[in-house]
């Protein structure tokens, strides 16, 4: 069985959708550890609800190394197989990319390598699709080096930009995309 961490900083719908496939033997694996560092993350309630064990871990007033070796004490803690960045708005650490090296993937919202990087999170990457003038969108799923939004593609789903789209009308049909993709790939991880 595959023992995944997940680490979000929102409402864990990414996070959600992992649940459900290894709920529905879709993914051969278990979410065992959910860490946020959003206090009130909704993402913190569904590990929970799930079964995991679910951690806050601040990460101001603290070195980025210094928080991330207490997020390794977790993982290691809960012997994760895979770590998997579902919304979690922090950037890593040689410390930590070397130590889980291809061990931890992110999903983004966008056809990388366009829209990644610094800043391109969120409605910012949909609006930016948008102002393009882009045909198409979608969801990347990538291993995580020290440049953000730029390690290795694992695989992507194309979602077609619709006529009169807005940044939220784009983001709904891209996660949708994203809750289908996510799962796929950590099963992957499995084989």
């Amino acid at each position: 069985m595959l023992r995944i961490a997940v680490l979000a900083s929102g409402g864990g719908t990414d996070l959600q959708s992992i649940i459900d496939a290894c709920e529905r033997d879709q993914v051969d694996g278990k979410v065992v550890l959910v860490i946020s560092n959003n206090p009130d993350a909704q993402a913190l309630e569904r590990g929970r609800r799930a079964g995991a064990r679910a951690v806050f871990i601040d990460h101001r007033k603290k070195k980025r190394e210094d928080h991330e070796k207490e997020l390794a004490a977790e993982i290691d803690r809960e012997k994760a197989d895979i770590i998997v960045l579902a919304g979690y708005l922090r950037m890593f650490t040689k410390y930590f990319i070397n130590k889980y090296k291809f061990k931890i993937i992110n999903i983004h919202p966008a056809l990388l390598p366009k829209y990644g990087g610094k800043g391109m999170h969120g409605l910012n990457v949909h609006k930016a699709v948008l102002d393009s003038g882009d045909k198409e969108s979608g969801c990347s799923v990538h291993f995580v080096t020290e440049d953000v939004d730029a390690g290795p593609l694992i695989a992507q789903i194309r979602v077609k930009v619709m006529p009169g789209d807005t940044p939220e009308t784009l983001r709904d049909r891209v996660l949708e995309q994203e809750h289908i993709l996510l799962p796929a790939v950590c099963q992957l991880f499995f084989l």
